[in-house]
């Protein structure tokens, strides 16, 4: 395949409670589109987006949305393994939503085994805050992210806001984590697909290069950008 197209295939895995939104944070990020109302997703759902993580450098994002309804579960573990990445999402107006956190990650992580999977949260309808309907306060959200490694944003999947901020700030997550190191290409394991050299995947992992150095300065950056506007939006 023509390397202009893409460089590396990250695939992307959506959960958290049905009703909370993945859908359409999924369909404003790649479509630009917001529906008042969406058909459930039945099992698992697909959709593709390109992002260009630094100049030269093209990923392919691939989605895989999962039914949040107990009962398409045994479906959607089988998806898990194959994930290097997760967005996994709360309603701020739904505290059950946030309280099932810590279980889906705990069963990400047991299934992905002995694979890495990155994950981001997001507080999804942050729209409705300014109603009075806030029912899960920032700083506990952002207690609970921390303590299970993973960043904190809030977002409107409605107006768009910090919409492409949460997935961008995924997709660098696993970039960087496949330059670290952290993340590792695997045979048999589809999370990440490389169309570049293996000599150069090994040489951008390489810290003492100087232009390895450059992209970590570059994450910080945009890290600090991210972080700036999710003060702004709360």
């Amino acid at each position: 395949m023509d390397l202009t197209l893409w460089q590396y295939q990250f695939r992307i895995i959506m959960l958290g409670d049905s009703t909370v939104g993945k859908s359409s944070l999924l369909k404003r990020y790649t479509e630009e589109m917001f529906l008042d109302c969406i058909n459930q997703t039945v099992g698992v759902d697909f959709y593709v987006h390109f992002l260009e993580v630094e100049p030269g450098v093209r990923v392919k994002l691939q989605f895989w949305d999962t039914a949040g309804q107990e009962r398409f579960r045994s479906v959607t573990r089988s998806y898990f393994r194959n994930s290097v990445g997760g967005l996994l999402v709360f309603d701020l107006t739904n505290r059950a939503s946030f309280e099932h956190v810590q279980e889906w990650h705990a069963e990400v992580c047991e299934h992905v085994q002995p694979h890495t999977v990155l994950f981001v949260l997001v507080g999804n309808k942050n729209d409705r805050v300014a109603q009075g309907e806030r029912v899960v306060g920032h700083n506990e959200a952002e207690k609970l992210a921390g303590q299970l490694g993973m960043p904190y944003i809030e977002a409107s999947a409605k107006t768009g806001q910090c919409v492409t901020e949460a997935f961008e700030l995924l997709t660098r997550r696993v970039y960087q984590g496949l330059l670290s190191g952290e993340v590792q290409l695997q045979e048999g394991w589809d999370g990440v697909k490389c169309l570049a050299p293996r000599a150069t995947l090994a040489q951008l992992q390489n810290p003492k290069i100087n232009k390895s150095n450059n992209r970590r300065c570059s994450w910080t950056s945009f890290t600090s950008k991210v972080l700036d506007l999710r003060w702004r939006a709360s």
